[in-house]
């Protein structure tokens, strides 16, 4: 019996060598129509190629997908770096640019006033409550910086200096109207003698200077400009500009006239300021002349004396 088996399966081995032969030479030979066996394996293992290969084709797909929104996540976080820094560098570029202009304005300012010597300084205090009334600046005596000196900016007289230090000094504004004292001040008019008066006082309601005791006959305008005269009150340096007229009343008794005065500095944004010594270096050089000719008398006269 076990005999048997054994010799059953190598007849079974047998066949299917032959079969396999068969099938081989069958496949190996030219034909214009194949088997249906073969037919059926062609279907089934390109059924199956098919299933395996469209699974492929999408995880490739889906892994492509997620790499390439990696890669543009990183892009996108790399380009908003590189964003903010040239916005930083941009704000940077423009705040030097404004600071070289007005520096430089500054500098044209300093050189239009002539007999006068000025110093540059930086803003470098200012009290939340005192906004409209006082600033520091990093100049002091040591700068030659004194008391009731003029302080400027490019675009016109923003108050005077108010007491110092060693080396930084407080600025009283204009628009400190309660406790500034009087400047002297004139108004331009075309083709005509200035109308003289005086900065007296701060309108908080209208943002303005108030401009007094300019006689009643004087021909006020509104738009006319307002600059100092160099006479009375702060020996302030002349034609330093003040600001604009924008509207002009009469007194109750009809005598004088007074006229608000928009003024031609900002003095809520300021970051430079110049100093205005009160002494011209002209009349320096006069007084230096002077005591030159006095020495020179007195060699001249060596005898000479009082009786």
């Amino acid at each position: 019996m076990p005999h048997f088996f054994s010799n059953k399966r190598l007849i079974l081995l047998m066949v299917s060598i032959i079969l396999l032969v068969v099938l081989v030479g069958l496949t190996l030979r030219e034909r214009e129509e194949v088997t249906l066996p073969e037919q059926f394996m062609n279907d089934s293992v390109g059924a199956v190629q098919s299933v395996f290969q469209r699974s492929a084709h999408f995880v490739r797909g889906l892994y492509d997908n997620v790499i390439d929104v990696i890669n543009v996540y990183e892009e996108n976080e790399r380009l908003k770096t590189q964003m903010n820094d040239y916005a930083l560098i941009t704000s940077e570029v423009e705040g030097l640019r404004q600071e070289n202009a007005s520096l430089l304005e500054m500098q044209e300012l300093s050189d239009r006033l002539g007999d006068y010597s000025s110093v540059s300084a930086l803003v470098i205090e200012r009290q939340p409550d005192q906004w409209t009334e006082t600033i520091g600046i990093n100049r002091g005596s040591q700068h030659g910086i004194e008391s009731d000196m003029a302080v400027i900016t490019v675009d016109g007289l923003v108050g005077r200096i108010q007491h110092t230090g060693m080396f930084t000094s407080q600025v009283q504004l204009l628009s400190d109207g309660e406790r500034m004292n009087r400047i002297s001040a004139k108004v331009e008019i075309e083709d005509e003698n200035p109308v003289h008066g005086f900065i007296e006082g701060w309108d908080r309601e209208e943002g303005a200077l108030r401009l007094q005791k300019m006689e009643a006959e004087a021909e006020i305008e509104e738009g006319q400009s307002v600059s100092t005269s160099g006479l009375g009150g702060l020996a302030f340096p002349a034609d330093i500009p003040i600001g604009e007229i924008i509207d002009i009343q009469m007194d109750e008794y009809g005598l004088t006239q007074t006229a608000l005065v928009e003024p031609a500095a900002d003095y809520y944004n300021m970051e430079h300021v110049m100093v205005l010594d009160r002494n011209s270096s002209a009349l320096e050089d006069f007084e230096e002349e002077d005591e030159s000719e006095e020495e020179e008398a007195v060699e001249l006269d060596p005898e000479g004396g009082t009786d």
